[in-house]
Parts: C-alpha cells; structure tokens; sequence
C-alpha cells in the first residue's frame, strides 16, 4: 500500500498546482548613462525581460522606470549584466522626508528635489524651543 499512496500523492499535488502571478511593480533605478547608445542599451535589455509592461529612461536624473509583473532584484542584475553601474533609486522628493538637509540625508549629487532615502530613528532627540530660552536653563540665550 505504500507504494499507491505515494504514486497518489504525486498525481495529487501535481494537479492542484496553482500559479502564482507576480504583483504590478514600479521599480526605480539609477543608472549613469551618457549618451543615446547606452540609454539605448539600457532600455532594450529590460525591455526584453519578460512581464515587463513600460519602460522609462530620464537621462538628466540617471533614472530608470520598469512597471510590470518583474522582481526588482531581476531588472536590477539584467541593468548590471550591461555594464553599467546600477543601484535601486536612493532618493525621496524632500518634502516627504521629517528633515531634509540631516546629513545623513542631504546629498549634494542627488536631483533637484530630492534628497537620500534615510531611516528617521523614533528616538531621536528634540530640543524643545522652551527649553532653550528658559531662564531654569544656564546654557540659555542670554540676549534679552
């Protein structure tokens, strides 16, 4: 009986196979590229992969755009397998960021309106303007 209920067991689980779709995904990526040919290169190698439904190039902020049914990690290696310096986009529009010009976050090679993507710790300290012109503070501004 083993031996049945094992040919069962594969016929089983082979017919119930479901297919997972990926989800729609934009991906983001910076790319140097300096001329049309290696815009070119760029844009047909993602092109190509397969799920891929457009495919967005903006020369002046080293940006690549894939929306489809792709894995990130995949257009990622598919963008090195060019030749080409490749790494996911790092930058947020600064006005979604709590503190833009923090230095971890300001970067000056960033494009204008955006600063670096940077993990804002909870527990960061906040000197409260109170506190700072208090006369029970010694290290207080002393203008007045």
């Amino acid at each position: 009986m083993g031996v049945l209920d094992h040919f069962s067991d594969l016929c089983s689980t082979s017919s119930t196979r479901k297919s997972k779709r990926k989800p729609m995904q934009t991906v983001d990526i910076k790319v140097k590229m300096d001329c049309d040919g290696c815009e070119r290169r760029v844009k047909n190698s993602v092109s190509s992969m397969k799920g891929v439904k457009s495919v967005d190039v903006i020369r002046k902020q080293s940006r690549l755009t894939v929306t489809g049914y792709v894995e990130p990690n995949k257009v990622l290696k598919k963008v090195q397998s060019t030749g080409k310096r490749a790494e996911f986009w790092p930058y947020v529009p600064y006005n979604l960021v709590a503190q833009p010009y923090a230095p971890q976050a300001y970067d000056k090679k960033a494009p204008p309106g955006y600063v670096k993507k940077v993990v804002q710790s909870p527990n960061a300290p906040v000197e409260r303007y109170t506190t700072i012109f208090s006369d029970d503070n010694p290290n207080a501004c002393s203008v007045m």
